[in-house]
């Protein structure tokens, strides 16, 4: 397998796990591999895993078994959130021969033109302590719109949550590096980018970088350098039309962020706010750091100076402890919210979480009918807020991809637009009747 010369990945989880593939691809084929889809026959199988819930764990083992039934003398990497948590337990699956953790993620050319197919898999990890450098990634040529890395790891304690335990402590990108990389990106033919971390609003903080996509050398920063301040930097750069930020936790959407997104003709209007329970309570043991009236409170600016902006929300059911009472305040609360959307997760036991002391624990069966009764009041947000718009033209970004001879684009307010495919509207802009 020296000679092995081809490639593919495929990502689990979200859009910062998307950029840092989308930039390992880059890195090995600018070695010489052949990049192909991960249905092909591959010489080595690169699967980057995420690992906010159990499913997302079954998904990696279900993958690899799946390579080793078409393939079972190619190679396989796992790296991502789950290899950084559970090393022991990935080198065990049959069919793994190299496990990369959050350090060793960006080495990966080494690691691979140095691996043979063998009896054990090679563990390539740390102490999460240990790690403090920050790795420029984004994503281009994947898919329409560019994911562009600025932040990573979290300085947060949230109950449930692993994500600490597995990307590390709060760390960013420099400025001027996220500006050289948007321009970049802008000369490639990028019309719209999405600003991802894991903790966006936390972007500044003072850690060293590493050269990462834009190959910027090792820098120290200050705290002066903050996401205000990177947004009106990027708000500059010619040629990129729209950006989106990703995700952004509502005790750092500050009412200064959100007035200069009002008044941005770059930055959409369209903001992701997490809020995970819509009962007091239950912020409290997940250990969030506002209450519900902090929450409305953004809501409610965001719709003053942006009525036409889509709001989309994560929530949690299940959560340990959580009562119909508490489920009832949320569902309630998130029914008076001028909100857009949901991202539904039902609550799932992580190892090493605080969250697993509190009791009682929540039967999994009422989990599900709870994440039911969500999802169908997000479909009725969604349907509502379109609705709201109908017989309006807006701008919308059109995909690349040919859906049985449609294709797909979302306005600047998020709403998704299906249309005929044509290949000449591929990455434009298009005035669009909704």
């Amino acid at each position: 397998m020296a000679e092995a010369r081809s490639v593919a990945f495929h990502t689990l989880g979200c859009k910062l796990n998307y950029s840092e593939t989308s930039t390992l691809s880059r890195m090995l084929e600018n070695e010489g591999f052949e990049k192909k889809e991960f249905d092909d026959l591959a010489d080595i199988y690169v699967i980057n895993t995420c690992s906010v819930t159990d499913n997302a764990d079954k998904e990696c083992r279900q993958l690899v078994r799946r390579i080793q039934r078409r393939s079972p003398e190619s190679l396989v990497v796992i790296t991502g959130c789950y290899a950084q948590l559970k090393p022991k337990e990935i080198s065990d699956i049959p069919g793994v021969d190299l496990v990369l953790g959050v350090a060793e993620k960006f080495n990966i050319t080494k690691h691979i033109k140095e691996l043979s197919k063998g009896d054990s898999a090679k563990i390539c990890s740390c102490d999460i302590d240990e790690v403090n450098s920050f790795n420029s990634s984004y994503s281009i040529h994947d898919r329409t719109r560019t994911f562009l890395k600025v932040q990573d790891g979290c300085d947060y304690s949230c109950s449930f949550c692993t994500i600490p335990l597995a990307r590390g402590k709060s760390r960013s990108d420099s400025i001027e590096n996220v500006v050289r990389n948007a321009e970049h990106l802008a000369a490639q033919g990028v019309k719209e980018i999405v600003l991802t971390g894991v903790n966006l609003g936390d972007f500044g903080s003072p850690l060293q970088t590493s050269p990462g996509a834009g190959g910027l050398k090792n820098f120290s920063q200050t705290r002066t350098e903050n996401f205000i301040a990177l947004i009106k930097e990027l708000d500059k750069v010619e040629g990129i039309q729209r950006y989106r930020i990703s995700s952004i936790e509502p005790n750092l959407l500050t009412n200064e962020i959100i007035e200069f997104v009002a008044n941005s003709d770059k930055f959409m209007p369209h903001f992701h706010v997490p809020l995970q329970s819509g009962s007091d309570r239950i912020l409290g043991l997940m250990r969030r750091r506002y209450k519900r009236g902090l929450y409305a409170d953004r809501v409610k600016l965001i719709k003053t100076l942006m009525p036409h902006c889509a709001i989309g929300v994560d929530i949690i059911v299940g959560f340990p402890s959580e009562t119909d009472k508490d489920f009832e305040e949320t569902f309630n609360f998130l029914h008076s919210l001028d909100i857009s959307y949901l991202h539904v997760f039902t609550y799932s036991e992580r190892d090493n979480t605080q969250a697993l002391t509190i009791k009682p624990a929540v039967p999994i069966h009422v989990r599900h009918e709870r994440n039911k009764v969500l999802r169908n009041l997000s479909y009725m947000k969604m349907q509502y807020f379109t609705q709201q718009h109908s017989g309006e033209t807006r701008k919308v970004l059109f995909e690349a991809r040919d859906k049985s001879g449609m294709m797909e684009g979302y306005t600047d307010n998020y709403i998704k637009v299906t249309a005929p495919y044509k290949a000449e509207w591929v990455n434009q802009i298009v005035d669009w009747k909704i």
